[in-house]
């Protein structure tokens, strides 16, 4: 009867939350406890040439490492593996299998490179590791590339070959049709694995319909305690773990997994939450590298329906593969609506002309100098501009709108606070109903040679140079601090501005200095941004 088997990699793909720090007391307790469990296979790492061995991390530079971990503990009846990212170590790194801790050693890539890395992984066979080639991006191999893949592998008979659901694509018709095709062309004495990740809360459903399998050969499930991992984390241990003792004549103690969970993987968990949630979700569902996905979501100016509308129209090969200068590429093309502003200027241009501007922004200096902006209105009778918000008790002319994320809420506060503001939009930002009274061209207002394209002051300064604008006062625009809150509403911050806050200030700054001549801009209150005019 063929075998099923339960691998656990927690110490490997659940140190992607940690950066593998678990702390060398606790990479013991991990172990030994996995042991006591009777885990069929534990992977114990990572094996890479690129960082320096740290007896509290479970990456590794060289096979060595790990005797030094791990020297004197007893692998009970398990067998014990590390893994390789292929490129990351060199082969002489690897110690003979005699000399060295570990069993076993599981090597992923990607499809482009299964040759070279085959020819690798022939290579670390003969120092007499059990191997396992692992398919990073299952989900990227046609059937015709699966035959080939089957037909490589049998050259070099690794002990076992892995499906790898990288980025948690797959629903269990199409793994078990993914599994028939390996199936049906792998030699019968190749152990045929799978690793979940649950960005479709699929990985346990995912385990349990592999296990059921219909197959003559030794099957094998990964899993991480309490599906600790990278994005939306794994199929977990302890449930497959019970299911196979369920249905499979498993012997595991699951009592010793959950001593873990509560004793080490509990504490991780609260610091560093993983799991299933939106952001895992849209990149699984548009079949993307999760990186565009957070590119997009942190400029925090496009709705979830403009996202999605970005993603699904990557191209195909780039979709899995992230490149950041196509993400911006994409990014700035998808804002940029052109639209005929003509009008629109022309109007705005005879309502601003020869009048007192008096710019708004959502700085944490608004609050604190409200009192300043209220008396400079009440003796100054200014046309007042606030970018991209509402400001409480002030009266209001426009709204200049550039971010669409921000525009339900904008609409609100009009409506809640019965402001008659007129808005200016970016054409990027599509209305509910209707159109917006004023449409200016976004790709027109944006900076193409900066990091940050479309910052939202800089902007508004261009629109007013466009409609001849001489003078304008700044109030709430404060600038960033890497340490300080930025806005007063802090729901407001973008999550980069700490990070970016020096780039963002002098960028500003530079701005206001190069266009002196054109447009002469005053502070009411503080800024980061004055020290630089």
């Amino acid at each position: 009867m063929p075998k099923r088997y339960l691998l656990d990699c927690t110490l490997r793909d659940g140190g992607y939350i940690n950066d593998w720090e678990f702390g060398h007391e606790t990479i013991i307790e991990i172990f030994e406890r996995l042991v006591s469990a009777k885990v069929d296979f534990i992977e114990i790492g990572f094996l890479d040439g690129r960082r320096k061995f740290d007896i509290n991390r479970t990456i590794m530079p060289d096979t060595a490492s790990a005797n030094k971990i791990f020297s004197g503990l007893d692998k009970g009846q398990s067998i014990i593996v590390a893994m390789i990212d292929y490129g990351t170590c060199d082969i002489r790194n690897l110690q003979p299998a005699s000399e060295t801790f570990i069993d076993g050693i599981r090597v992923i890539f990607k499809e482009h490179l299964m040759y070279e890395a085959m020819e690798y992984i022939r290579q670390v066979k003969a120092l007499g590791y059990k191997v396992f080639a692992q398919m990073v991006s299952v989900t990227t191999y046609t059937d015709v590339k699966l035959k080939e893949y089957a037909n490589l592998v049998n050259k070099v008979k690794p002990f076992a070959t892995s499906m790898v659901d990288t980025y948690g694509l797959l629903h269990p018709d199409q793994l078990l049709h993914i599994f028939s095709l390996l199936d049906e062309y792998l030699d019968k004495d190749i152990c045929v694995g799978y690793h979940a990740h649950n960005n479709f809360q699929m990985g346990y459903a995912n385990g349990i319909s592999f296990l059921k399998s219909k197959t003559k050969r030794n099957i094998l499930v990964d899993g991480t305690l309490y599906g600790m991992g990278k994005s939306a984390g794994n199929a977990t241990t302890e449930l497959l773990a019970m299911h196979m003792n369920e249905l499979y004549g498993g012997k595991y103690d699951i009592t010793q997994i959950l001593e873990i969970i509560d004793n080490t993987i509990l504490d991780i968990y609260r610091k560093q939450y993983w799991g299933y949630n939106l952001f895992f979700y849209i990149a699984a569902s548009t079949k993307c590298h999760p990186n565009y996905v957070s590119f997009l979501m942190n400029k925090k100016t496009l709705s979830v329906s403009q996202i999605i509308d970005i993603l699904n129209s990557l191209e195909f090969s780039k979709k899995l593969m992230y490149d950041a200068k196509y993400a911006e590429h994409v990014y700035v093309n998808y804002q940029n609506i052109v639209c005929d502003d003509r009008q629109a200027l022309t109007e705005l241009k005879k309502k601003l002309h020869g009048e007192k501007i008096l710019l708004l922004g959502p700085g944490r200096n608004f609050q604190r100098e409200k009192g300043k902006i209220k008396k400079y209105i009440a003796e100054n009778a200014p046309i007042v501009i606030a970018v991209n918000y509402v400001p409480n008790n002030v009266d209001l002319d426009y709204i200049f709108l550039t971010n669409a994320k921000r525009y339900t809420q904008v609409k609100k506060d009009l409506q809640e606070n019965d402001i008659h503001a007129e808005i200016i939009a970016t054409s990027n930002v599509t209305k509910i109903t209707d159109d917006f009274k004023y449409v200016v061209n976004y790709g027109e207002l944006i900076d193409l040679n900066t990091e940050i394209v479309d910052n939202s002051l800089v902007m508004l300064l261009k629109l007013l140079i466009k409609l001849s604008i001489r003078e304008a006062i700044l109030a709430g625009f404060d600038g960033y601090s890497s340490k300080a809150d930025n806005y007063f509403d802090v729901s407001r911050e973008y999550s980069y501005v700490k990070e970016k806050s020096r780039y963002l200030n002098e960028y500003v700054s530079k701005f206001l200095l190069q266009n002196c001549q054109k447009l002469n801009v005053e502070f009411l209150t503080q800024s980061h941004y004055e020290f630089g005019k």
